[in-house]
């Protein structure tokens, strides 16, 4: 990890788990730094994924999961058959606009994590054959998944970027910091 995660308040779980979540954001939101549409949306390695396209998939489960907990139906119903288009910048979409529109979900996932009565409390999972039947999670649960998901999209990020232009995680982040100072 090229950033350290400040130490939360004793004792403060949920800031501790909001603190992880954002680091890993910060992660992708690095990898996108000064691309053009077409660096955005390219797939310069032999898989499909494209940088514009994971920063929506990631911005979308994680708005998906957090309505799910909220037992809210979700703003982007995928299926089987649209689940590839959660990867992919459509024509009218642009990458400032989905970064735009994933700072809007990671402030409504804090609030929600800020003000749900307890970690403990549990949600269910929908009816599919990859969970068990009647199967419920804690939001505890729900916190530790968007760390995973959004790490495991991170990483993927790191490699397509690199795979662009060379440029790797590390120098990235001086890059971030140096426009912070400047």
């Amino acid at each position: 990890m090229p950033t350290h995660v400040l130490a939360e308040a004793h004792g403060d779980e949920r800031g501790a788990l909001l603190a992880f979540l954002e680091a890993q954001r910060g992660g992708l939101r690095r990898a996108v730094l000064g691309l053009t549409r077409e660096q955005a949306t390219g797939r310069p390695s032999a898989s499909e994924l494209s940088l514009g396209g994971l920063v929506k998939h990631v911005a979308e489960v994680e708005q998906r999961w957090v309505e799910m907990a909220q037992g809210l139906p979700p703003s982007v119903d995928r299926d089987y058959d649209s689940w590839h288009l959660s990867f992919q910048l459509a024509d009218d979409e642009t990458l400032e606009g989905v970064l735009a529109s994933w700072e809007t979900i990671a402030a409504a996932t804090e609030k929600f994590i800020r003000t749900v009565p307890s970690l403990d409390d549990t949600f269910p999972l929908p009816e599919a054959p990859w969970y068990p039947p009647n199967a419920r999670q804690s939001m505890r649960w729900l916190m530790l998944h968007l760390i995973e998901e959004t790490a495991r999209h991170a990483g993927h990020a790191d490699i397509v970027r690199e795979s662009l232009d060379g440029r790797t995680a590390f120098s990235l982040v001086d890059e971030e910091r140096t426009a912070q100072e400047g």
